[in-house]
């Protein structure tokens, strides 16, 4: 998806984590100390030496114990299973020679693939270069929106395609310029995949990076089409959210909500909203067939986004790919999973931060604007 804010809800983007609730960090285990948890005769022994730390650009890998990883034994693996299997259309070279057992442990029971990952990975504490392992975890979706293929009827608001000689000019046009230079309307012209009838719909589009439209057609066909993220005009992100509390107002969740009733109440402010984020995205249109429809919007990494099993991440603290425990209790719920790392955003800055990818649709938009709370995170690395 590679969006605004990683596609994901970017305006919590600038909120302080706040305090972990899990039982804090412990230090990882020598040879000597005693397993929290006694290994079964089906599963490998975690009795081992551990390896030594591992130092990525912005985070640190301790090595931990299985054990130390909080609900392990709990999670339904098999619907994460997914998510590994679009993992390995892109795996890369760390995880490439593990793509064989993943397809083959696809109809395995649960005790079987939970004995493979101890036997072949080894779960790693991210922390930050400094030593803290507490981190904030936001979420993100894809929006489920009406459009029109031709402007009129109410639906005038225009999602582009990249134009021409995007990259010879860097920035190009901001938010404000291509609503009002003649210069940057040119460029567009005839670029248009899309109109929809909200311009807030179509700035938390913008923010999302990638969505589906219900879209009809110049003969009045109706049909689901995915727009998906293609680039941007370069300009730096800015909240609307974060603008909105400047003007004085305080009630600025649930996000789009509340943020279309202050525009029902100040229509002449609109505009001004919206320039105040000169970040502008552009699209490219993909069909859905039966088979992709069940999965999001392809991430960073290239691949298909899993409901509930992809995040977006850092790629500066983990690498795309890489299997991740997520630790995360907030008013969203109590999260205790297996996901991937396949998507980033400019907002997602940080050894311990991520952004949940909650799926499609209006109920995975209310269940994503929940999320703002503390988060703990383990990669889980081949030995």
């Amino acid at each position: 998806m590679t969006s605004i804010i990683a596609s994901g809800i970017a305006l919590t983007a600038c909120s302080v984590a706040p305090q972990f609730n899990l039982p804090p960090a412990q230090p990882p285990q020598t040879q000597t100390q005693t397993q929290t948890e006694a290994p079964t005769s089906t599963r490998p022994t975690d009795d081992g030496v551990l390896p030594a730390v591992i130092t990525q650009a912005k985070s640190r890998w301790i090595p931990v114990r299985w054990a130390d990883l909080p609900g392990f034994e709990d999670d339904k693996l098999f619907e994460a299973w997914n998510a590994w299997l679009k993992n390995c259309e892109r795996p890369g070279s760390t995880f490439g020679p593990l793509c064989a057992d993943a397809r083959r442990l696809s109809i395995a029971t649960e005790v079987e693939q939970r004995a493979w990952m101890l036997a072949r990975l080894q779960p790693y504490r991210v922390e930050s270069t400094q030593g803290s392992a507490d981190g904030l975890l936001t979420s993100y979706f894809e929006p489920l929106l009406k459009a029109s293929r031709l402007s009129g009827n109410g639906y005038d608001v225009p999602l582009y395609k990249t134009p021409a000689g995007l990259g010879s000019r860097k920035p190009w046009f901001s938010r404000q310029e291509i609503d009002t230079l003649p210069e940057a309307q040119a460029a567009l012209r005839g670029r248009e995949i899309a109109y929809l009838a909200d311009p807030i719909d179509t700035l938390l589009l913008h923010i999302q990076g990638s969505g589906r439209l219900s879209i009809t057609e110049p003969n009045g066909a109706q049909r689901i089409i995915r727009v998906a993220f293609a680039g941007t005009n370069d300009q730096p992100y800015r909240s609307v959210n974060q603008w909105l509390l400047t003007q004085g107002v305080t009630k600025i969740n649930p996000w789009p909500d509340a943020t279309k009733a202050w525009a029902a109440q100040n229509p002449q402010r609109v505009q001004q909203l919206l320039w105040s984020n000169p970040r502008y995205v552009f699209f490219r249109e993909e069909a859905l067939t039966d088979l992709n429809a069940a999965f999001g919007p392809k991430g960073a990494q290239g691949v298909p986004l899993t409901p509930g099993r992809s995040i977006a991440v850092d790629p500066g603290s983990i690498p795309y790919g890489t299997p991740v425990w997520l630790a995360s209790r907030g008013v969203a719920g109590n999260l205790q999973k297996l996901v991937f790392a396949q998507d980033t955003g400019s907002a997602i800055v940080g050894a311990v931060r991520a952004d949940y990818f909650a799926g499609t649709g209006p109920e995975a938009g209310e269940y994503a604007a929940k999320f703002n709370q503390p988060l703990r995170l383990w990669v889980l690395w081949p030995k």
